[in-house]
């Protein structure tokens, strides 16, 4: 049994996610506002996962699902909660929810030089896909 609650985020949720995730998580994003996360949820509703400690939150993923592909985005643990199987709750959450789904293989957006998450990927079972690269154009 653990202390560690996994559930879906909420509106009321939106303010406390992103305060943690300037705290906790690694790089910035242009979604990372109020109108961005409220569209996730509203779109999603099961897509942004939290994980919860106490009452506060411990970690975050989105495990987002278009019908094609898995993505995960936004794995974050806050500093004080790292190697305390956070990461490994929250992905294992995500997974099912992907399996559900009928999804079949996950894509993971990981900083480059974000070297301090790359173990923790990789004891996930994920692994660099090396020729592929993300190219993007802000709306």
């Amino acid at each position: 049994m653990t202390d560690l609650d996994i559930r879906c985020a909420a509106l009321p949720d939106i303010d406390a996610v992103l305060g943690f995730w300037r705290e906790a998580a690694e790089g910035t994003s242009i979604t990372d506002d109020h109108d961005g996360v409220a569209r996730l949820i509203a779109r999603d509703p099961e897509a942004l996962l939290l994980a919860e400690r106490d009452g506060r939150i411990a970690g975050t993923v989105i495990a987002g699902f278009d019908g094609w592909r898995c993505s995960a985005y936004r794995l974050a643990v806050h500093p004080d909660q790292r190697r305390q199987g956070v990461a490994t709750a929250l992905m294992e959450a995500a997974e099912r929810r992907f399996k559900a789904l009928g999804g079949r293989r996950i894509d993971a957006m990981v900083l480059e030089d974000n070297t301090q998450a790359h173990p923790t990927w990789t004891a996930a079972g994920y692994h660099r896909e090396d020729p592929w690269r993300r190219w993007v154009k802000s709306l």
